[in-house]
């Protein structure tokens, strides 16, 4: 069997989440089918996405990596201006689509690639929903698309474009009970093949953390942060959480941030920041800390919260995050916040308390080796693809909608459809499915709201009443009157014979004829009211001169 493995980025020293989730699962499932990674040649700058590596083929720990060209570098005020618009304001089909191609990477090439050579492979992985590849990639190849989506609760989830990805791809293998739930939530993709996988990592066979101490000359406790350091990681609330809660103590715990810095790191006695560390130095910190902290907002696994408890230490983890909570719980082997007194009494819990901190450790270890030990997730990708290829595709890729739906704004914003999304941790049993949660529309319709609105159905009337309206063509006559003998069968004309229509005529009857030499019909077909007729002597009946 042979399987492609298609990325945004791919190399050994790439350190994202998704990234490096993709080269830890393309180098695991070698041992078991063949391998290759198709990606594009964008390298560190994840913000531009710009050409940093040559296109063509290249072997990274002995997998064959194939990279494209990335046609435009991402401009950041043109995708800021889609993002804007997508997000939080109603709009069409077509402008989802230019902001999938603002963000970036956009390869053509790549996709194409994908399209020419659909038969060299039994399957492809596309890792991260959200990016150019994947959304083209998965409609080009769905009868044998898999999508790890890493989807997080942010705006993007809520877009129309995706739903049909989800319920149209062969499989998804989800990182956690919650990014499952967000996304059955929003796709109804409960049909498709999936489960919860997420992912193990390479963590040492022994790790010194007093060799961490004595090279970078730490004597201190302290706690630990590492990944991206910046806005949407939390880390500024970290900041302000941890400068507070150090100026009640005299003698307190120090904190160590290892990461690449976009925002400004505070000049603080007891903030270390180390920038970006080797593996081996990484894993000898984690090994000297007394915890992990993880103040992300948005999190569709958290890569090295597992690490923290595959080596035996607790984490710390901010409760606005479903994700962080929920793995806390289901391990018990990590504690939550959501403000700052919260964050200080649980800091200090463990901080005082090596009782807890080394049962939280226990169970940190015993988490990852139950869910998150290689053999168990290769396991659950081996038997993945040997049921799917012992399955045929059930399903179609739903097509896009055409030209003139495209460019009808009937969309909700983004924003608003993932607010209806099911929220908090998943706990085993707990009905995921929200009480209110209205369906979003097929992506080539518009929204409920917007939709014209069937007629209503005409009130009931009696079988007397229909015949005699059909009879004289002016509509249901007042209760106890009948219609005054005469040679055409019609009431006498005059005020007193002509029935007063209080209500409009229920839609589905007969349209009025136009009386003879009269101009009542002509009235009615234009919605205007039947005009008076002067009395022009002798008791007409109605179709005489004189009607005005």
């Amino acid at each position: 069997m042979k399987v492609a493995v298609v990325v945004q980025r791919y190399g050994a020293d790439i350190n994202g989440g998704a990234e490096q989730h993709a080269r830890y699962v393309a180098e695991h499932l070698a041992k078991h089918v063949q391998v290759e990674v198709l990606t594009t040649c964008a390298h560190r700058d994840y913000i531009s996405w710009k050409n940093e590596l040559p296109a063509g083929l290249e072997v990274v720990n002995g997998i064959p990596v194939h990279r494209f060209p990335v046609a435009v570098e991402r401009d950041p005020i043109e995708f800021a201006k889609w993002s804007a618009k997508v997000f939080t304001q109603s709009h069409s089909l077509r402008d989802e689509l230019a902001w999938l191609d603002a963000e970036g990477p956009t390869s053509p090439a790549l996709v194409d690639h994908i399209k020419a050579h659909e038969a060299d492979y039994d399957f492809f992985i596309f890792f991260s929903f959200r990016y150019h590849h994947s959304f083209h990639g998965c409609r080009a190849v769905a009868s044998k698309a898999i999508l790890v989506p890493t989807a997080e609760r942010d705006g993007a989830l809520g877009l129309g474009i995706f739903p049909p990805v989800f319920r149209g791809i062969r499989a998804v293998m989800y990182n956690s009970f919650e990014e499952r739930a967000l996304i059955q939530g929003v796709a109804n993709n409960q049909s498709v093949p999936g489960v919860v996988v997420g992912v193990g990592s390479e963590i040492p066979e022994r790790s010194n953390g007093g060799r961490f101490r004595q090279k970078f000359e730490m004597r201190d406790r302290f706690a630990i942060y590492v990944g991206r350091i910046d806005a949407n990681k939390g880390c500024l609330e970290l900041f302000e959480f941890f400068e507070h809660y150090s100026a009640s103590l005299v003698d307190g715990m120090h904190l160590v941030l290892v990461g690449t810095p976009h925002v400004p790191i505070p000049k603080h006695p007891r903030i270390h920041h180390l920038g970006f560390l080797e593996d081996q130095d990484k894993y000898d910190a984690m090994a000297a800390a007394e915890l992990l902290i993880m103040p992300s907002y948005l999190e569709s696994l958290s890569m090295v919260a597992l690490e923290a408890w595959a080596m035996g230490k607790p984490v710390l983890a901010n409760a606005k995050c479903d994700v962080l909570q929920g793995q806390c719980i289901r391990s018990n082997a990590g504690l939550f916040y959501d403000n700052f007194h919260e964050f200080a009494e649980t800091l200090r819990a463990i901080d005082s308390g090596p009782s807890l901190q080394a049962a939280l450790g226990r169970n940190g270890r015993a988490f990852f080796e139950r869910n998150y030990a290689w053999p168990v997730i290769e396991k659950k990708y081996v038997d993945m693809l040997e049921q799917l290829s012992k399955e045929t595709p059930a399903r179609t890729m739903e097509p896009m909608p055409g030209w003139f739906t495209r460019r009808r704004r009937s969309l909700p914003s983004a924003d608003s459809i993932v607010k209806q999304l099911p929220n908090g941790p998943y706990r085993e049993g707990r009905n995921q499915k929200p009480e209110v949660r209205s369906e979003r529309p097929a992506v080539s319709q518009p929204p409920v709201q917007n939709r014209p609105q069937p007629p209503e159905r005409p009130q009931f009337q009696p079988r007397d009443q229909r015949r005699d309206q059909r009879r004289d063509h002016r509509g249901p006559r007042p209760e106890g009157r009948r219609p005054a003998d005469s040679a055409q069968g019609r009431p006498a004309a005059g005020p007193q014979s002509r029935p007063k229509q209080d209500s409009p005529r229920p839609q589905g009857e007969p349209q009025a004829l136009r009386p003879e030499g009269g101009n009542r019909g002509r009235d009615n077909r234009r919605g205007g009211r039947p005009q008076r007729r002067r009395r022009s002597g002798g008791g007409g009946n109605g179709g005489g001169s004189g009607a005005k």
